[in-house]
């Protein structure tokens, strides 16, 4: 998508220290995700790809039938994560030029556009990042890594431009949690650790 990428703030050298931290092989992610190989910018690692990069996904194609009938319509769901600096209502406007230039005169089309927020980053160094990153370190006994992680919160952003005040995220899901699949799950023991580190969070903060 031309200009999609224009905007795209890099990963600073600190960020990607501390991804390679992880130490996945390509064997992993082929394992988990059941592809027959990966795909995606030579210049990144799988994680910078996963975790710092934009994406531009067809999430839903719908079009014909059984019948040997060339269909009359088709729609698809686009869906966009969006990294700092890019602006939603920016690249709507990209697809929207990409759609007019390459679409052919045989076809009419629309966009029916759901909405959009902005991406968001947290300060690591912030009085709560710290203290929740020693409450984990010490339910875990091991020091969290940081990665930017790509998902929809749009209050996050808000709560950072109306306030200035950085949310903590975090999370206790499994990669083998399927989160938003068909058959979503808690692992239970990493649950509850969670909620005792979510006790010390508290206290750091209060400390």
């Amino acid at each position: 998508l031309p200009g999609f990428y224009d905007k795209v703030r890099p990963l600073d050298p600190e960020e990607r220290s501390e991804q390679a931290h992880l130490s996945r092989d390509e064997e992993y992610y082929l394992e988990k995700t059941g592809v027959p190989a990966l795909w995606g910018e030579t210049e990144f690692t799988f994680e910078e790809r996963i975790f710092g990069r934009p994406t531009l996904d067809v999430v839903l194609f719908q079009a014909g039938h059984p019948k040997t009938a060339i269909p009359a319509e088709a729609n698809a769901q686009i869906t966009t994560r969006l990294v700092p600096d890019q602006d939603h209502k920016e690249v709507h406007q990209q697809l929207t030029q990409y759609l007019e230039k390459h679409t052919p005169p045989t076809v009419s089309w629309e966009i029916l556009e759901w909405g959009g927020c902005p991406a968001s980053l947290t300060d690591r160094n912030s009085i709560g990042v710290k203290g929740l990153s020693r409450a984990l370190e010490s339910i875990w006994g091991k020091k969290p890594v940081f990665i930017r992680g790509g998902g929809t919160i749009p209050v996050v952003a808000m709560l950072q431009e109306k306030l200035g005040v950085d949310s903590v995220m975090t999370g206790f899901s499994l990669p083998e949690d399927n989160m938003h699949g068909p058959n979503e799950k808690l692992h239970l023991p990493t649950w509850e650790r969670g909620i005792k580190a979510l006790i010390h969070f508290f206290h750091n903060l209060a400390g």
